[in-house]
C-alpha cells in the first residue's frame, strides 16, 4: 500500500489493486506543482471527497470527466453532480459501507462545516465527513476537516484503524495539539500522517509537536509526491 500527499488535505492512496483520490486539489494549490498533476492522479480509479470547501473539490467535476471515473461521497452532493454534471457517482451517508473493487469504505461523522459558493450566495451540499478505508490487511482513518469528537472512540471501537490521516493544521480544523488529543485518547494508531497544515502561512507549519505527544507512533511528515510505503 502507497500513501502519497499531494498537498493540503489531497492523497493518493493506492491500496488493494485501486487508487483512491481524497479531495484532490490540483489547480491553485500552492503545495502542487502543475508539471506534478499528471503524475497525481494517472490511473485513479475513484475519487473520494469529505465535504465541498472550494480546497477538496474545486478539479472534480473536470478530473472525474477527465478521468472517467466515479465520484464517492455524500448522497446529497453526489446526486447534484449526477444529475447536473453527468458524473458517474456512488452516493451514501454516514454509518454507510461501500464496497470499491475490494476497498471497503466506511463513511463516518466529522464536525466542520461543507458549502461553496454561488451566484445567490453559499450552496450546502450535504454535511462534511470522514472515512475508514480498509484494504490489505490495514484500515486508514481520513479524518476530513474536522475538530475533536466523542465520537472518535466509536470510530475505534467499531474499526481500529491502524493509521490515520489527520487534519491537523489549526484554524480551520484541529491544531497539532487537538489531533494528538485525539490520537492518544481515542486511537491506537501504529502511523499517523498529518494534513492540512503548511499550506499557508495561517496554518501550522511544523507537526513537531503532533510527533512528541505521541511517543511510540510512527509520526510521518509527508513530503509532497514521495510515496509512503505501509
Amino acid at each position: 500500500m502507497k500513501i502519497t500527499w499531494m498537498g493540503h488535505s489531497s492523497f493518493r492512496i493506492e491500496i488493494a489493486g485501486q487508487v483512491l483520490l481524497i479531495d484532490p486539489w490540483l489547480t491553485g494549490n500552492p503545495m502542487l506543482d502543475e508539471t506534478q498533476h499528471e503524475a497525481a492522479t494517472a490511473g485513479a480509479t475513484h475519487i473520494l471527497l469529505t465535504h465541498a470547501h472550494f480546497d477538496h473539490v474545486a478539479d472534480t467535476v473536470a478530473l472525474a470527466k477527465e478521468l472517467k471515473i466515479p465520484v464517492v461521497g455524500q448522497y446529497d452532493l453526489m446526486s447534484w453532480w449526477q444529475e447536473s454534471e453527468g458524473l458517474e457517482t456512488v452516493g451514501f451517508n454516514k454509518g454507510g459501507t461501500v464496497d470499491l473493487n475490494g476497498v471497503a469504505v466506511t463513511m463516518v461523522h466529522a464536525t466542520h462545516s461543507s458549502s461553496f459558493g454561488g451566484p445567490d450566495g453559499p450552496n450546502v451540499p450535504g454535511t462534511e465527513c470522514g472515512y475508514m478505508i480498509a484494504g490489505e490487511g490495514h484500515t486508514i482513518y481520513v479524518s476530513g476537516d474536522t475538530d475533536v469528537m466523542a465520537d472518535m472512540k466509536v470510530f475505534h471501537d467499531l474499526h481500529t484503524p491502524d493509521i490515520g490521516i489527520l487534519c491537523a493544521g489549526g484554524h480551520f480544523t484541529m491544531d497539532m495539539r487537538r489531533a494528538a488529543y485525539a490520537a492518544k485518547t481515542f486511537f491506537d494508531f501504529k502511523t499517523v500522517i498529518p494534513c492540512h497544515y503548511k499550506t499557508f502561512p495561517i496554518l501550522e507549519q511544523s507537526a513537531a509537536a503532533l510527533a512528541q505527544a505521541l511517543p511510540g507512533v510512527d509520526v510521518i511528515e509527508p513530503e509532497v509526491m514521495q510515496p509512503i510505503t505501509l
